[in-house]
């Protein structure tokens, strides 16, 4: 796996959704990139501050647009 690979599973990774081969060849590229291991703290510090924020937590109009920004995301 290189690390293009494994940005691109990263939340599927979180979310424990890989099949035992590709979580395997994570596994093992997280032990050889510390650039990867930083990135996979990164994220995981990044979804849980976001997880701690309450909807009225937001100021109105930045909600709107961060909805906006992500309504076609997939």
């Amino acid at each position: 796996m290189n690390c293009n690979e494994l940005v691109e599973l990263v939340t599927a990774y979180l979310d424990e959704s890989l099949d035992l081969e590709t979580r395997a060849r994570f596994d093992l590229h997280l032990l050889e990139c510390d650039g990867c291991t930083n990135y996979l703290q990164q994220f995981r510090t990044t979804v849980a501050t976001l997880g701690n924020v309450r909807d009225d937590d937001l100021d109105p109009t930045f909600r709107g647009r961060l909805l906006d920004a992500f309504k076609d995301w997939k």
